[in-house]
């Protein structure tokens, strides 16, 4: 098993991470010149490092990749460009502070906005909660509670489009109770992609829970994208690793 991790800074960060999990699974660290990278990580510079470690991921040499520290930007974009994808559906692998696994989506800003993108993400987030071998089913959460219709046209949207998801899905629409909805899910769909990226930061970043990170999940090959806050990559490496070694692997071609 050989994963590729991007490095555009705190390196020693990424190191601590490849140590928890080098016993199990060869790292490759891609990084720019110039770069500080302590001994005892394989490393491979390159101009674009980016655009090699997906060339790497595309053309076999890997079997699966995370983001690490590179940009978001230039490297979800160079993704989409060597892919061919016209856009990137991520489900990320959150948990709670008591301990809680599930997937949310959309987590990206740009995703989840229509009735059709969120039933794929139903979809294909099913399935890898069931590679996971993760208990329960998915809930999709709305704006407010049904009895909120009428209050404002955005709430009553929201509630519509949730109960069209849930009806065409079979998933359970939770309404606005996110706390009643992570007791009996595994996946759990947000209303939009600005509140799925509020819910991934409050958890994470304020409310004491973690990020193993967010595959994409519309192309063909494993590619764990992760944040740069994040203080560890062992979880995203271990995600990956586990995606390509799961006999359920939903990513096979």
């Amino acid at each position: 098993m050989i994963i590729g991790i991007g490095i555009a800074g705190d390196p020693a960060k990424i190191l601590a991470s490849i140590r928890k999990v080098e016993k199990a699974h060869r790292v490759i660290g891609y990084c720019r010149e110039g770069i500080e990278v302590p001994a005892g990580i394989t490393t491979r510079f390159y101009p674009s490092p980016e655009t090699a470690m997906i060339t790497d991921l595309l053309e076999g040499r890997l079997d699966a990749a995370v983001r690490g520290t590179l940009p978001s930007n230039e490297t979800l974009q160079e993704l989409r460009r060597q892919t061919g994808a016209s856009h990137l559906e991520r489900i990320a692998l959150l948990e709670t502070a008591w301990g809680k696994k599930f997937f949310l989506a959309p987590v990206g800003v740009d995703e989840g906005w229509t009735v059709q993108q969120k039933c794929a993400l139903i979809r294909k987030g099913e399935r890898i909660a069931a590679a996971f071998g993760l208990p329960g089913g998915t809930g999709v959460l709305s704006g407010g509670r049904l009895g909120d219709l009428g209050r404002h046209p955005a709430v009553d949207r929201s509630l519509a489009e949730a109960e069209l998801v849930s009806r065409i899905t079979g998933a359970r629409h939770y309404e606005i109770l996110i706390e009643d909805a992570i007791q009996d899910c595994s996946l759990l769909i947000a209303p939009d992609g600005i509140s799925g990226n509020l819910i991934f930061r409050t958890l994470v970043f304020l409310g004491g829970g973690k990020g193993h990170g967010a595959p994409v999940v519309n192309i063909d090959r494993i590619f764990v994208d992760t944040s740069r806050a994040s203080p560890d990559y062992a979880d995203a490496l271990i995600l990956a690793a586990s995606l390509a070694n799961s006999p359920n692997n939903p990513f096979s071609r």
